[in-house]
């Protein structure tokens, strides 16, 4: 059988370098709890291009195309990796290998924290959505932890009536459950006494980031600045234009595979292909 044409959404032998070594050991694991012990025939490679294509693009999984492997098997592996939190652990590795790329520690001691509020389709059940009244819209809040770089460092997805405060701690706790070594976090002035005093309890400083009232249209804030670039990246993402997702945990994944495609660039200075300049 002859290999099928790449997309541009499929990853590179030096990014696939990075990811191959956790997703064959996860499949090991299968493999030996089973009694058969018999190998998968299924190229993960090609499962993880088919993740990456419908992430980028946006379609629904029954209209992945059809060279790449059946969409009921993609989706098991996605949901199986989803479940035992492997998208999230090689998100993860992959932020501590792009900080020591910058010459940094791979464990953060700063974040930065901010939520983004997003529409929702007919998918997700009524119970998992609510209204942001700040903003008035239908669906649910993105509460998101960066490092100093823009790189993921723990994502919470809820309701939109969720407040500012309670998305902000359920983040935060994530956070400093992966990254012990946090010690300080910037936030804005939608996050009141509550989020501060529950960081103090584990011993985070938190330091609002105040918006110069003087100062008209779009401001570039120092030390926030790096998590709406952030959110910016996660929109060139069109999955994660508007939640569709039935399940939070399945649009938690869906923003680590956002950000594994991301960041693993960095890693590998590769930049996204572009149509801007070649016509």
């Amino acid at each position: 059988m002859d290999p099928r044409r790449p997309y541009r959404s499929d990853i590179s032998d030096a990014r696939w370098a990075l990811i191959e070594p956790t997703l064959t050991a996860w499949r090991q694991a299968r493999l030996d709890r089973r009694p058969t012990g018999a190998p998968a025939p299924t190229d993960l490679r090609d499962i993880f291009d088919a993740i990456l294509y419908l992430n980028r693009t946006g379609v629904a999984w029954a209209y992945l195309p059809h060279d790449f492997p059946p969409h009921g098997t993609v989706y098991s592996y996605y949901a199986a990796w989803r479940d035992e939190g492997i998208v999230a652990q090689l998100n993860y590795s992959l932020t501590g290998l792009a900080r020591v790329k910058e010459g940094r520690d791979p464990e953060p001691t700063a974040a930065a924290i901010d939520t983004q509020t997003i529409k929702t389709s007919t998918n997700p059940p009524t119970a998992t959505q609510g209204t942001d009244a700040a903003k008035k819209i239908v669906g649910r809040k993105r509460s998101v932890a960066t490092d100093a770089l823009g790189l993921l460092l723990a994502v919470i997805v809820c309701a939109a009536s969720v407040s500012e405060n309670q998305a902000g701690i359920q983040v935060l706790d994530q956070a400093g459950d992966t990254h012990p070594a946090l010690a300080v976090t910037w936030v804005d002035t939608g996050f009141k006494n509550q989020f501060a005093e529950h960081a103090a309890t584990l011993g985070v400083g938190a330091e609002v980031v105040h918006r110069d009232p003087g100062t008209r249209g779009f401001p570039v804030l120092k030390r926030r600045w790096v998590i709406e670039r952030t959110f910016g990246w996660l929109m060139l993402h069109r999955r994660l234009a508007r939640d569709y997702e039935t399940l939070p945990a399945s649009s938690e994944v869906m923003i680590h595979i956002a950000m594994i495609d991301n960041t693993s660039k960095r890693i590998t200075d590769e930049t996204t292909p572009t149509w801007r300049g070649t016509y």
